[in-house]
């Protein structure tokens, strides 16, 4: 199945893993022989969550493994053990929650296109688990999404992220376009042009479309900025370090379809990727540039840093186009939404109050944390210009994350929309969610589309969005 899981059959060589709530730790000890508890001891085993002992069988050799848990169903539940135990094969004794297996699958990640880990993870068998197939697939996009983060600029420009699109594309007989260069401009795409022209890889809007036309549609957006550099207006050395991060949005809208491609999700979905380098030439845009947008509102450059809401601005007012039942956009966008909810939250902004509380309940049910944020109107005033529609980032340092999101707002109108702002990135390890590349709100999302749009989903749902034919 892959190299962190293994089929049911094997299950008969693998070493037992047993949960031991924190809470009921004494209790069980007590129970235990005395040569058992001389190993917990020695090994200071107290149960706590991520942690682990070897106990001995009748033969006073290591036989089994004991680990700590809080209780609650989390990705961390095991999600630590993948490489803290030794190599081999593992079962977990008991009833298997998806999210413990889940956690298992994501903490058993390593990043080696440049360099090989220095060992493989352990492996657990996944069993008869009744979502099993669900949990691999999920594993594979989250996997997908961290790889692609991880990947510096220099193999990840917006020609190879295209590559990557396709790849994902033909895997699951989708349609895939991607329209380059100049030929941006020919399509209305002016502001995506505009970010990317000054690159030496030429910026391109990448569109997968896949499912039935009869299926209610939802477009899902990323934010493909490869590399930042900040454009004229350039970042200083530390804040462009990090930068290869910029299309963390991007990465997490492929993975998210590539996930709901592979469930088969009953929805028609297309996927927009606008690809760009914001980089530093003599072709560059500049500050005070007035740039042509595809919903035809004029903007002003502020900030050439603020290059993400004005790639995404171009791809939201097509997506509208569409009418579709949702549409859903990822964008390492702003500090501010960093500030305001911390690296390992999803910054959430939504013009629909049904749609965010469905997000956010599935959301708190994968350990898959998202945190609503308000589209205050009363801020718009700060996007005001003086010679264009709308300037695309405010002068006042206040409310960064939420004036990015009312730019956004303008290019979307009534279409029910999701927008995240996430950081994409994990600044420390945690059991499943090891430090870099990180897929935020991905599960959280496929999560609501799969309850909304699922097998189970109403027929009026399916009649009131459904592409004619």
């Amino acid at each position: 199945m892959s190299d962190y899981f293994d089929y049911e059959e094997n299950a008969e060589r693998a070493i037992s893993i047993t949960l031991i709530e924190s809470g009921a730790f004494d209790g069980w000890l007590e129970k235990q022989n005395q040569t058992v508890q001389a190993w917990v001891s020695r090994q200071k085993f107290t149960a706590s969550i991520g942690t682990h002992c070897w106990v001995p069988g009748d033969n006073g050799e290591p036989e089994r493994v004991v680990a700590g848990w809080n209780g609650e169903a989390s990705l961390a539940t095991i999600g630590a053990l993948p490489m803290s135990l030794p190599e081999g094969l593992y079962t977990l004794e008991g009833e298997s929650h998806e999210l413990a297996l889940l956690g298992w699958g994501l903490g058993a990640y390593r990043f080696e296109r440049y360099r090989e880990s220095d060992r493989e993870p352990a492996r657990l068998v996944l069993g008869s688990h009744p979502h099993r197939e669900r949990i691999a697939n999920t594993v594979a996009a989250t996997h997908l999404t961290r790889d692609l983060i991880n990947t510096p600029a220099g193999d990840m420009l917006p020609s190879n992220l295209a590559d990557e699109a396709m790849q994902v594309a033909n895997t699951h007989d989708a349609d895939c376009t991607v329209t380059v260069g100049d030929d941006l401009l020919d399509t209305g795409h002016g502001a995506i042009h505009a970010v990317g022209r000054a690159s030496a890889n030429a910026p391109r809007l990448i569109d997968i479309r896949w499912g039935n036309p009869k299926h209610p549609r939802v477009v899902v957006i990323g934010k493909g900025v490869c590399f930042d550099s900040g454009g004229l207006d350039i970042k200083p050395a530390s804040g462009m370090r990090t930068m290869k991060k910029d299309m963390g949005g991007a990465a997490t809208a492929l993975g998210l379809a590539q996930l709901i491609m592979a469930q088969q999700l009953p929805i028609n979905l297309r996927l927009m990727i606008p690809a760009v380098e914001n980089a530093i030439s003599g072709t560059a845009y500049r500050p005070g540039d007035v740039l042509n947008t595809y919903k035809g509102i004029s903007v002003e450059v502020d900030n050439t840093d603020a290059e993400g809401r004005l790639v995404l601005c171009d791809a939201l007012a097509l997506a509208a186009e569409d009418e579709p039942a949702l549409i859903i956009d990822y964008a390492t966008l702003t500090g501010s939404a960093r500030s305001a909810v911390g690296a390992e939250i999803a910054a959430m902004f939504c013009n629909d109050d049904e749609v965010a509380q469905g997000i956010h309940s599935a959301g708190a049910e994968q350990d898959d944390p998202v945190w609503r944020m308000p589209l205050h109107a009363g801020y718009a005033h700060m996007l005001k210009s003086k010679v264009a529609d709308t300037a695309n980032s405010a002068a006042s340092p206040y409310g960064g994350a939420i004036t990015a999101a009312l730019f956004l707002e303008q290019f979307v109108e009534d279409v029910p929309w999701a927008h995240f702002d996430i950081m994409a990135f994990n600044v420390r390890n945690r059991p499943g969610r090891p430090e870099g590349g990180e897929a935020m709100a991905l599960r959280a999302v496929y999560c609501y589309l799969e309850k909304r749009f699922g097998p189970g989903a109403v027929d009026d749902e399916v009649r009131a969005h459904a592409q004619p034919v």
